[in-house]
């Protein structure tokens, strides 16, 4: 499938590769996305997608370790990661547009032909470990994960995408190779690929590296379930500042009023000027940190505010967003509002699409996700296509007391200051 923006192949095997024609940039990006992660866990295997994806940067068949693999890529300046999520798994290298055969050598051998050497899957157990433990040691992020759990209680899209220590300890030689096996598979790929490039070229390169790759029968992930649990979360923890999350339940990511949600949240707590932002910051000094955002599954997605404030102060400071929360549903955003949320969105995305890396993603991350690619311009004129109306009715749909979940890490050993707070 060809068109102004992109081409897209599929391989004999599978294989989609997807390339973007950047002609004026000196850059060019290469990302491998493979339908695997943690919803595509068992419980007994929580962790093993971000396991493997370490593991997989510690040695191949040309390179034999991480040291080989690295210094390929360092050496011609470029960069190379790769990221675990809950729907996907993506590996990616960016250079000089004159290395971009190297690029493609190195992540197509890492990839198709890992060692997983023993002694390597037993340093990177305590490499992951160690991660684990900096994720403890983070506020932050154990409000986000809290909050998680709240959302979707005992199932895989709440909990860590790396699972425990203790998954992480019981992780097997057998394991890992037996799920590398199913969901690493042809037809569970997707390469795409941005910078000064020609579509065949890069279709011809890659069927030569991976042509042989066999495709299978990866496992689904497991869909969201709404059962409710508890709406609060409290989690002990000495530290200078509350850490408070408020979230809703918000939309799937192909869901029509995505992008009505995505400016409400940009309304409510995006950027400088945004509510939240000047009547707790600027108004009234409570925060330094404070904001919102909307994340999206394929099935599921939740709408969460963030605050760091004196512990004394928490509660006021969860009355007062939750104050906002209810004036945004029940008055709504104003016309000027909407063209200021407009503009910030589109200048965001026109701004990133400069980027080969982010192209690359853009690219890829809707091909393996929703089997189809929405262009700039098509995102673009959705953007335009939202109304105040939209945003008013997603506003009242999703903003619902019943639904409110608060989360919050700090020095508290008692919930009973922070659960009649949850109501609008």
């Amino acid at each position: 499938m060809d068109n102004e923006f992109y081409h897209r192949t599929v391989l004999p095997n599978g294989i989609r590769v997807i390339t973007a024609a950047m002609p004026t940039v000196r850059s060019a990006s290469v990302s491998l996305y493979v339908g695997a992660g943690s919803r595509y866990e068992r419980d007994e295997e929580a962790g093993l997608s971000h396991f493997l994806e370490h593991l997989l940067f510690k040695g191949s068949k040309k390179r034999p370790s991480a040291k080989e693999i690295s210094e390929a890529i360092d050496g011609v300046g470029g960069v190379m990661n790769g990221g675990t999520d809950r729907e996907l798994t993506i590996y990616y290298i960016k250079v000089a547009r004159t290395h971009l055969d190297l690029a493609l050598d190195v992540l197509t051998d890492l990839v198709r032909h890992p060692l997983l050497d023993p002694s390597e899957i037993e340093k990177e157990r305590h490499v992951v470990l160690e991660e684990l433990a900096m994720v403890a040691d983070s506020p932050q992020q154990l409000t986000d994960l809290l909050m998680d759990a709240l959302l979707w209680p005992d199932q895989p899209l709440g909990r860590d995408v790396a699972g425990t220590p203790e998954s992480v300890l019981a992780l097997t030689q057998e394991m890992v190779a037996e799920y590398l096996q199913r969901q690493y598979v042809a037809n569970n790929i997707v390469i795409a690929l941005a910078g000064d490039i020609d579509h065949q070229q890069m279709v011809d390169a890659i069927s030569a590296a991976l042509g042989d790759w066999k495709p299978g029968t990866p496992s689904h992930w497991f869909s969201a379930t709404d059962g409710q649990g508890p709406r609060f979360g409290l989690r002990y923890k000495a530290t200078e500042q509350a850490h408070i999350n408020i979230a809703m339940r918000g939309l799937s990511l192909n869901h029509p009023d995505r992008f009505a949600l995505s400016f409400l949240s940009t309304i409510l707590g995006e950027g400088m000027s945004s509510r939240l932002f000047m009547e707790l910051r600027e108004k009234r000094g409570l925060v330094y940190d404070v904001h919102s955002y909307s994340t999206h599954f394929l099935d599921a997605g939740a709408f969460i505010i963030y605050a760091g404030v004196d512990p004394k102060k928490a509660v006021e400071t969860i009355k007062v967003i939750l104050e906002e929360v209810a004036r945004l549903r029940d008055e709504g955003p104003t016309a000027e509002e909407l063209t200021k949320a407009r503009e910030l969105s589109k200048g965001r995305l026109l701004l990133r699409m400069e980027d080969t890396r982010a192209v690359s993603g853009w690219l890829g991350g809707q091909e393996l996700l929703l089997g189809k690619v929405r262009s700039v311009d098509q995102a673009v004129a959705e953007m335009e296509a939202v109304t105040l109306e939209d945003l008013q009715r997603v506003a009242r749909e999703l903003i619902v007391e019943e639904q409110l979940h608060l989360s919050v890490v700090g020095p508290y050993r008692s919930d009973k200051r922070f659960v009649p707070l949850l109501q609008l």
